[in-house]
């Protein structure tokens, strides 16, 4: 039986962000769930860096379906949790379900993934005081906000929590969250 690995997400979530975790974990060997507000087919967003912009622009992107509503996640069910960015994370802070979820997976230190904007999410479940993170460099105030140590680099690792900047460093990202997720839940193994 395999691994399941849960993404929090909904409409306006960077596409990238949900979908290169969705394949690159399944490519693994993990089996992953992607949960939103209700069961539908997502509407994601392609944010993009455009010379003469001061910030990203952003462009329709690709749909999915979601797997399963907030209210019915599990969270023992789950080994590990991915909190991807986009606008997404701006209103599914404001959950009680999504931060009910967060903070669970904080509390049991399993392996959380976050990018970009995502870390809103678990800075607003109370997960981020007193731990090293980045994300998108416009959040810095917010995560010192909510207590965390914020460095502008490409990946940051503390303990179980793995934090991006963006989609451009996906790679290491992943290489990161991958090592981390091996040692608390090696894949097929449940």
């Amino acid at each position: 039986m395999a691994v399941k690995i849960l993404i929090v997400t909904g409409d306006a979530a960077e596409s990238l962000e949900v979908l290169y975790p969705y394949q690159r974990l399944r490519e693994e060997g993990y089996e992953v769930h992607i949960a939103a507000p209700q069961v539908k087919k997502l509407r994601f967003v392609v944010h993009d860096f455009e010379d003469g912009f001061d910030t990203y622009t952003e462009k329709p992107g690709y749909t999915w379906p979601a797997d399963l509503a907030f209210t019915d996640v599990v969270t023992e069910d789950y080994a590990a949790l991915v909190v991807p960015g986009g606008r997404a994370p701006e209103y599914l802070r404001n959950d009680p379900e999504v931060r009910r979820i967060l903070a669970a997976f904080a509390q049991a230190d399993k392996p959380i993934a976050q990018i970009c904007h995502g870390p809103l999410i678990t800075a607003a479940a109370g997960g981020l005081a007193g731990r090293r993170v980045t994300a998108y460099p416009a959040l810095e105030l917010d995560m010192k906000a909510a207590g965390a140590d914020f460095e502008d680099s490409e990946t940051v690792v503390d303990g179980t929590l793995v934090s991006a900047r963006a989609w451009p460093d996906h790679s290491r990202w992943m290489r990161e969250f991958l090592t981390v997720l091996r040692g608390k839940a090696p894949r097929g193994l449940t």
